[in-house]
């Protein structure tokens, strides 16, 4: 089996080998993978973080030994804190990198790193004023950046950058936690999952103070949220039907 690193700012994680296929997620600068598959051009991987599988181009990231990425796998995460930073390589040219990317690699890529950083877990208050630095990015179907989010990369970012391990998908995230039985009795930074006319878990937002909901809806949005689910001011209708409210931390 190989191993491999992201050495680029962001690379699309496809559902099959091409690149007209469909974007089921994002490798960010400094993410481990196992390579399960390799063919001429394309290469499956599975995530270090959080074991998703999908496609990358062969081009876009560096093999490893399998002996660095144990290493860097069992580290503590370092992650950049800005929405855009940059490293810069050998022969001194810069690379961007966007929030939340992974810095334990830099030693391994020859790069070095100037910005500020988190690399600790923080108190739950801290969810609500990370998931700010997400506010009005647009959305995207598999993206996990400020350029391009969708619900669940959104939640499972702010929940990375404070020390707290989220699954990918809204679905699998649901599974994570303690159920509560009622709105009145969540706090800040809790999820609320949402669901579709058939039952499937198909939306996730960060629950905040009064009532209100931070989630990721043509933009990341801040909407209220009742019993019914939530409310878009700007439509004047529900969008999204609550399904169950999830205590993580």
């Amino acid at each position: 089996m190989q191993f491999g690193i992201c050495n680029l700012s962001i690379l699309p994680l496809r559902l099959e080998p091409s690149d007209t296929s469909e974007l089921v997620s994002q490798v960010l600068y400094g993410d481990l993978f196992k390579v399960l598959e390799q063919r001429k051009q394309w290469s499956k991987i599975r995530l270090a973080y959080d074991k998703y599988e999908g496609w990358i181009d062969n081009k876009q990231y560096l093999e490893i030994t399998e002996a660095s990425y144990q290493i860097l796998n069992l580290e503590a995460l370092k992650l950049s804190s800005d929405l855009v930073e940059f490293v810069q390589d050998e022969n001194q040219l810069l690379n961007t990198i966007v929030l939340g990317s992974t810095l334990n690699g830099l030693s391994l890529l020859n790069h070095t790193y100037e910005g500020v950083y988190v690399d600790k877990q923080n108190p739950k208050s801290e969810i609500i004023s990370t998931a700010f630095k997400y506010l009005n990015s647009p959305y995207l179907w598999g993206g996990k950046t400020p350029f391009g989010i969708d619900c669940s990369g959104f939640t499972q970012m702010v929940y990375k950058l404070n020390g707290y391990k989220l699954l990918r998908d809204a679905s699998q995230q649901a599974s994570q936690g303690e159920a509560l039985s009622f709105i009145e009795e969540s706090e800040p930074g809790d999820l609320a999952f949402f669901d579709n006319n058939e039952g499937v878990i198909t939306h996730v937002g960060i629950i905040m103070k009064d009532n209100y909901i931070i989630h990721a809806h043509g933009k990341v949005r801040i909407d209220r949220l009742d019993h019914s689910g939530i409310y878009n001011s700007d439509k004047r209708m529900h969008t999204h039907k609550l399904r169950v409210i999830k205590k993580i931390i």
